[in-house]
């Protein structure tokens, strides 16, 4: 038994499903969530180190001064590793949306152009 097929839009626009995957993504709400994601991760890993650690005992959480400024494994470090990681998280996500935008743009630009070429490929061979 043959599958029903689906019908293209004459319009040249593109089925739902694919207007939705071919969309391009928001890139500061993307920074954002995974910035606070990112903030919410360092800043509760800290806590549970702080709550964890024996008195005078240096956790290897300390290593994260060496990338983020004024950063300790102390009860002020949970604010500001979080602060940090909402910076670093913000950046990386704006960062990863902007280069998929620009891949998903050129692909439809490479895939675009070859089918305008395709089409108008025998164009000489009318004349």
């Amino acid at each position: 038994m043959s599958r029903p097929r689906r019908s293209t839009p004459m319009d040249g626009s593109l089925p739902p499903a694919l207007a939705l995957a071919f969309s391009p993504l928001h890139k500061r709400a993307f920074g954002l969530a995974v910035g606070a994601a990112l903030g919410l991760l360092i800043a509760g890993f800290t806590a549970i180190y702080v709550l964890r650690a024996a008195p005078g005992e240096l956790p290897e959480m300390a290593l994260l001064r060496n990338y983020f400024a004024g950063y300790t494994p102390t009860p002020a470090g949970i604010l500001v590793g979080g602060l940090w990681g909402l910076f670093v998280g913000f950046v990386g996500g704006w960062f990863f949306a902007f280069c998929r935008n620009l891949a998903v743009a050129i692909s439809v630009f490479v895939i675009r152009a070859k089918a305008e070429l395709n089409q108008s490929a025998d164009f000489l061979d009318h004349i």
